[in-house]
């Protein structure tokens, strides 16, 4: 073999080993799996042994392998998409209290509903302010749903976490 064909295999060889051995995301689990059926899949893994929770004002963050993406606008009606501006609830997921934050230039008469899973109101206010604190701590932990209304016809609606 001559000078440069053996250059050429070692470095094919070289090559393929550094690439075998990229990881990308990596954590020491005693056990784990996918699951799959006719609704769809799902991962998971049991006995992560260290991680962290950062929170900020726009929500929170888990170190670890696998971080769901979860969206919190579920419906907008186009009817009313210019009439409220910077519409924003923070922090979702939540564990005390929601804010919602908007700017209500037309003078609008809004509400808003938290209802539970099964279409349930469980909160119903008047929206008073352009900063309005909603709390929940006294909610179980689930998945709600916030729904802004503008005289009793709905603007938007958000899936809200409660940790």
């Amino acid at each position: 073999m001559t000078k440069s064909k053996r250059l050429s295999f070692l470095t094919v060889v070289c090559f393929t080993f550094s690439v075998a051995n990229c990881l990308a995301q990596e954590s020491v689990n005693s056990s784990g799996g996918d699951l799959a059926g006719s609704n769809g899949s799902a991962s998971y893994s049991v006995g992560q042994v260290v991680y962290m929770t950062y929170t900020g004002s726009n929500g929170s963050v888990s170190e670890g392998v696998q971080q769901p993406f979860e969206i919190s606008e579920v419906l907008g009606t186009e009817d009313f998409a210019g009439l409220i501006k910077d519409l924003k609830i923070y922090p979702n997921p939540t564990v005390n209290d929601l804010t919602l934050n908007l700017t209500n230039e037309n003078d609008l008469v809004l509400n808003f509903q938290i209802l539970d899973a099964n279409g349930r109101v469980l909160k119903d206010e008047k929206i008073l302010t352009n900063e309005t604190n909603i709390a929940v701590s006294s909610l179980p932990s689930a998945i709600y749903f916030l729904k802004i209304l503008n005289q009793n016809k709905e603007v938007k609606t958000f899936k809200i976490i409660k940790k």
